[in-house]
């Protein structure tokens, strides 16, 4: 099932069937009933068999999700950072690229990593890329040669926006001869997508 649900949605005595999408730090209904239901949010949880319940802004919420319902509580309780979810270790050498906005993301980088540069550097572990227009993407063709053979590039980039999409950084990553293997919601209004050296180029 992993983060994803289709099954039964009862809002307070009011039920009906959708999509339940766990993301990094909120819960989405889609279908008949529509809703985000951020964790920050969340009053109390419960797990019981194959449901979820929740209260959340005053609302009781149960959720069919199936046997993973467990997980889903303890994923709501306990959520993974968004440094977590990019995998950044202690020691590892970052640089970035571009203007990354969120201090508080740059803040925690720094606090894990001990070793973030604003400026691009060579023999990095990882490199923040943070754009928002699809030409400047061809910067990857010099930028894949200040990473490491096993690091990465991370494209911080705007959603909801036609100036850059995920084909963009897709295309743009082959042609500099980088395929993309991960997807993380960086924040409310941005995404992050992972490319590294084809292992056979390493």
């Amino acid at each position: 099932m992993g983060n994803e649900a289709t099954g039964r949605i009862v809002l307070d005595g009011v039920a009906a069937n959708g999509k339940m999408l766990l993301e990094t730090d909120e819960l989405i209904v889609r279908g008949e009933l529509r809703m985000k239901i951020p964790f920050a949010e969340v009053q109390s949880s419960e797990a019981s068999g194959e449901l979820l319940r929740l209260r959340w802004n005053d609302h009781e919420v149960e959720l069919s999700v199936g046997p993973d319902a467990p997980k889903w509580l303890q994923k709501i309780r306990h959520p993974k950072s968004v440094i977590d979810k990019l995998g950044i270790k202690a020691g590892q050498r970052v640089s970035i690229a571009g203007v990354l906005e969120d201090a508080a993301f740059v803040a925690d980088l720094e606090a894990r990593s001990g070793d973030v540069s604003k400026r691009v550097r060579k023999e990095s572990d990882v490199l923040f890329f943070a754009t928002a227009a699809r030409k400047e993407l061809a910067r990857l063709e010099s930028l894949k040669h200040s990473i490491k053979p096993n690091g990465a590039i991370w494209i911080v980039r705007p959603k909801g926006t036609s100036a850059i999409a995920d084909t963009d950084v897709i295309a743009a990553g082959r042609t500099a001869g980088l395929v993309d293997v991960k997807v993380v919601r960086f924040s409310a209004t941005h995404t992050a997508e992972k490319l590294v050296i084809p292992v056979t180029k390493r």
